[in-house]
């Protein structure tokens, strides 16, 4: 299955471009060259099942209010795999945005074309986490085969104004001419610039009718892995943006744009009195510092309503009647703000404590690893409040509704900050939470039958960075949506039937996210004879291995350190035991974290108890130490998959 992505991250205006002369560029299909139809073999990558001969883009600011991609793609499929990976095409595409003026047809070997219909377009959403969703326009292409040829068009509207245009170079098949075309704003007041990612691609030159080209021949193939670093880390594209000549060092321009942020946002954190009153409200009888805090982080989240939250309850009639907050008194007195005025409201009932507080600016290491040596913020969209504790600097963020106290987003945390002062201004890295802040507990209680059968009771509890994930993904769904999301995904793994499902703290800011069910699997264990084969570790049932291939072409990226804990009680069949069963045993993986699973029988011998800890806390890994790291996994992996022996009629005996 092929994937476009969206090309653009949204702020202010950018490009100037004549909409009809790029429109005129593709609403046509181009001729076909006979010499692409009758080519046999691809031209980038030998081994490669399709190859794109072309990817052209027009880059159009339509409206003045917007931005629109208009994108041209004629793809040559040689192999039975390339028809079955092309014949779906996936556009993708995230709120904000959204996909229009499809258009695909099929050429085939002998040059009969086959048009797609306009009512073989489906839209659908692929992904939710918050207010994010990722959707996609999805449509088959018609009677593929090798040798053909396949191409289609499409229109990506950003409903923003941008100021910073991304161009992806690179798909996942290979590009023999990737080609851009743009026209520059001519009301900009500062020149364009462009900067390149893991590659180097040619700088704009004129083209007709007033617009800039940049093309690059023989584009590889980009190939995603499990657990790899951001695309825009590993992936080759280029930012245009317009800028003023900076002609700082990095060190200097971070402190000079500390000092300029302080300016514009003191005035977002002023104090007054009903700031301080609500603020010894909220204090109470709280007595250190921390615990000061923390009430007022808690009461910035329980207390105002976070209007930026898909799970805010508020319809689009309602957020569009709501005021805006001009000052933290305002959001302290109106209820609700959105994300930046609870931090700013955070901030000043901080300071009204007695505390030193400042406006952050951050990135998002889920996006780009943040280099300091470009001077420009374009990678720091993200904002926090930092809190001065002695010599040290603490942030916070309770515009994030579940991420708790002391913690960060993790796309944000362990990476620098850049904290605003009038004097000091400065980068500080944000710190990593530990393993032990991001649990996975999950207890079984079941029964063995003699058929092989399993069934008993579930309770699975997720904390810190786990539960925020899960939190974001539920929030907004009804009961019955988060019932059967988590049905459909238990039933995935194991098969049998659920029942007395319970979901708690789907919307609750500070307690974990629990869910516990009934379950009984028919045939989880397998009978042969009079012995029976058990898989002890019921929560890793038909898991597959986390890194299954044997090579690498990228280094291993984990979100956060994270632990999980097993506790399992299975009653053993009557007239069962344990045949000399051994415990999977313990590994050790250093300063990475370990792993540790054991068995014992209860003193009747009737409940074989098994014990799970599994912690690891490495976030990179060189792809040169990946046949190491696959080593562990693996034997993680074999070790969860373990499977004792019970006989009917043997004498209880276990190894640990």
């Amino acid at each position: 299955m092929k994937s476009n992505r969206p090309t653009v991250y949204l702020t202010l205006c950018l490009l100037w471009i004549l909409p009809s002369f790029a429109f005129a560029q593709t609403k046509e299909w181009k001729p076909i060259d006979p010499a692409h139809l009758a080519l046999k073999a691809p031209l980038v990558e030998k081994d490669a099942d399709a190859e794109a001969l072309f990817w052209e883009v027009y880059v159009d600011d339509a409206s003045n209010s917007g931005t629109d991609f208009i994108h041209y793609l004629r793809v040559k499929v040689f192999t039975e795999r390339g028809k079955e990976t092309q014949s779906k095409i996936d556009i993708s595409y995230f709120n904000g945005t959204s996909i229009k003026d499809i258009a695909a047809r099929t050429i085939k070997p002998d040059g009969t074309i086959i048009e797609l219909k306009k009512d073989a377009i489906f839209d659908r959403e692929v992904v939710k986490f918050g207010r994010f969703k990722l959707k996609s326009k999805s449509f088959a292409l018609p009677a593929i085969e090798p040798g053909s040829i396949i191409e289609y068009r499409w229109r990506e509207v950003y409903e923003y104004e941008t100021n910073y245009v991304k161009m992806d170079f690179q798909r996942d098949i290979p590009v023999q001419l990737v080609r851009y075309y743009l026209k520059p704003d001519p009301l900009a007041m500062y020149p364009m610039k462009t900067i390149t990612f893991q590659g180097q691609i040619p700088g704009f030159v004129k083209d007709k009718n007033g617009y800039y080209l940049t093309e690059i021949k023989n584009m590889p193939a980009f190939r995603e892995e499990p657990n790899m670093p951001p695309e825009d880390q590993v992936k080759m594209w280029m930012l245009v943006y317009y800028s003023p000549d900076v002609r700082k060092a990095p060190a200097e321009y971070w402190k000079d744009e500390g000092k300029r942020l302080f300016e514009l946002r003191k005035a977002d954190m002023k104090i007054n009195d009903d700031i301080r009153r609500a603020t010894t409200e909220a204090i109470g009888d709280a007595a250190t510092p921390e615990q000061k805090l923390e009430r007022i982080f808690d009461y910035c989240r329980t207390k105002i309503k976070n209007i930026n939250d898909d799970a805010s309850g508020l319809t689009a009639e309602q957020l569009q009647k709501l005021k805006d907050n001009n000052s933290p008194a305002d959001t302290l007195k109106r209820g609700y703000g959105t994300g930046t005025d609870i931090n700013f409201l955070f901030a000043a009932m901080a300071g009204a404590a007695g505390m030193e507080a400042r406006f952050a600016r951050i990135g998002d290491r889920s996006r780009k690893f943040f280099d300091p040596n470009f001077t420009n913020l374009y990678f720091m969209g993200g904002y926090n409040i930092a809190v001065r504790f002695g010599d040290q600097w603490k942030f916070f963020d309770p515009s994030s509704t579940y991420v708790p106290f002391g913690m960060l987003r993790w796309q944000e945390e362990g990476i620098p900050a850049l904290i605003t002062d009038s004097k000091e201004p400065g980068l500080v890295k944000t710190p990593i939470s530990s393993a032990e802040k991001s649990m996975k507990k999950r207890q079984a209680r079941l029964k063995l039958t003699e058929d092989g059968s399993l069934e008993g009771v579930v309770r699975v509890e997720y904390t810190g960075h786990f539960a925020v994930e899960m939190k974001e993904d539920n929030d907004d769904d009804t009961p019955e949506q988060r019932e059967t999301k988590l049905r459909n995904a238990i039933k995935g793994r194991l098969g049998g039937e659920l029942s007395d499902i319970k979901i708690e703290s789907a919307n609750d800011p500070l307690k974990p996210f629990v869910y516990s069910y009934k379950v009984r699997v028919p045939g989880y264990a397998e009978r042969t004879g009079k012995r029976i084969f058990l898989q002890p570790a019921f929560f890793q049932r038909n898991v597959a291995a986390m890194f299954p291939t044997q090579n690498r072409q990228n280094d291993v990226y984990f979100h956060f350190p994270w632990m999980e804990l097993d506790d399992i009680e299975i009653q053993l069949p009557d007239g069962y035991a344990l045949d000399n069963a051994e415990a999977p045993g313990s590994i050790n993986f250093g300063e990475s974290g370990h792993y540790d699973a054991s068995m014992a029988i209860t003193k009747d011998m009737k409940t074989l108890v098994y014990k799970r800890n599994f912690k690891f806390q490495t976030l990179m890994i060189a792809k040169d130490l990946y046949p190491a790291l696959k080593q562990i996994f693996d034997a993680v992996h074999k070790a969860d998959n373990h499977a004792i022996t019970l006989k009917q009629g043997a004498a209880a005996t276990t190894k640990q």
